[in-house]
């Protein structure tokens, strides 16, 4: 009878010449689909609730304003401060910051830029109007309001 031997070396080759493909791909991936935060909140937020809600198409026409009270109180005080592209600005400085977003966008978008307000629900409504006049003044007519959800009724 003849004896049979056993294989004591196995052959166990991995190919990883596809393995930087793979990873690049994935890179690609995350890279492509990750929202990164465009804006630091220097002004506190809670966003209030409301009862009719209206999605928006076009989100490269909005330009956003943060209305609150500030976080570093130490340093800008307690009252509710204009936050907008991460600097805190007075209600005057509106007009100026319209025009530099006007100016990012193509000449046949600039009249239909639309001013997102997210203001705090603590903050009274003479800052708001404030911001509304300015707005005005720098023919900024379309302002919208954000908002959480929906109210349950």
């Amino acid at each position: 009878m003849a004896k049979f031997k056993k294989k004591t070396k196995a052959d166990t080759n991995i190919p990883t010449s596809a393995l930087p493909d793979i990873i690049f791909m994935l890179l690609f991936f995350f890279m492509v689909t990750t929202v990164l935060r465009e804006q630091e909140l220097l002004v506190e937020q809670k966003i209030p609730q409301a009862t009719q809600l209206q999605k928006l198409q076009k989100k490269t026409l909005i330009s956003y304003l943060y209305l609150g009270k500030p976080k570093n109180t130490a340093l800008y005080g307690q009252e509710p401060r204009v936050q907008a592209n991460d600097v805190l600005i007075n209600t005057a400085d509106i007009i100026q910051w319209v025009n530099q977003e006007k100016d990012n966008l193509s000449e046949a978008e600039r009249d239909q830029i639309t001013i997102s307000l997210k203001a705090d629900k603590e903050v009274k409504m003479g800052p708001v109007s404030d911001i509304q006049f300015e707005l005005r003044e720098a023919d900024a007519r379309k302002l919208m309001y954000a908002s959480v959800g929906k109210v349950q009724d």
